[in-house]
C-alpha cells in the first residue's frame, strides 16, 4: 500500500509542479517573473546585471515552459505505468515476513 501512496504523490508531485512551470514565468498571478527580490539581490551580490536580464529573456522563460512540460509527461508516463513502478518498488522493499 505504501508503494501505491508513493507513487500517486508522485505523479500529483510531477503535475503541479509542471502546471506552476508552464505558467509562472508568462503569467502575472504568480507575480512578475524577473521584477523579485531574490533575483535581484543574486544580480547586486554577484555583479553581474546580466542574470537579471537573462532571466527575463523569452528564451529563459520558454526553457522553464519546457521543465514544466517534461514534468507533464513524466506524470503521465507514471499514470500508464502505475502497476510496473508499484511492482518494481516492491522488489526494492519487500513486505517483512513472519
Amino acid at each position: 500500500m505504501v508503494e501505491r501512496l508513493t507513487v500517486i504523490f508522485f505523479i500529483i508531485l510531477c503535475f503541479l509542479l509542471g502546471l506552476y512551470l508552464i505558467l509562472s514565468p508568462w503569467d502575472a498571478l504568480f507575480g512578475p517573473w524577473a521584477d523579485n527580490y531574490l533575483l535581484a539581490y543574486v544580480a547586486d551580490k554577484s555583479g553581474m546585471p546580466g542574470i537579471q536580464r537573462a532571466v527575463a529573456s523569452t528564451w529563459f522563460r520558454g526553457a522553464v515552459t519546457g521543465l514544466g512540460v517534461l514534468n507533464i509527461i513524466i506524470a503521465v508516463w507514471e499514470i500508464f505505468s502505475f502497476n510496473k513502478t508499484v511492482a518494481m518498488l516492491n522488489k526494492l522493499n519487500p513486505p517483512p515476513t513472519k
